[in-house]
């Protein structure tokens, strides 16, 4: 990845890794309103979806968060 002169390269990876965390953070509920959605429509394909987002988003928190 290349840099102006001048900026920071780690201030950068630290702005991208906030962007990163909120779109998990983001994925986490649009997960759970998946499978909410999922199972009072008994659209079990969009309840298991909604599972693995669930799933991804919270493994991916839970690295960041203890890493």
């Amino acid at each position: 990845m290349r840099y102006r002169i001048g900026t920071d390269p780690e201030q950068a990876r630290q702005e991208v890794d906030g962007m990163i965390v909120g779109s998990a953070v983001f994925g986490l509920f649009t997960g759970i309103v998946f499978v909410v959605a999922g199972l009072r429509v008994r659209e079990f394909r969009l309840a298991f979806w909604g599972y693995g987002l669930i799933l991804a988003s919270s493994a991916y928190l839970l690295y960041t968060f203890f890493k």
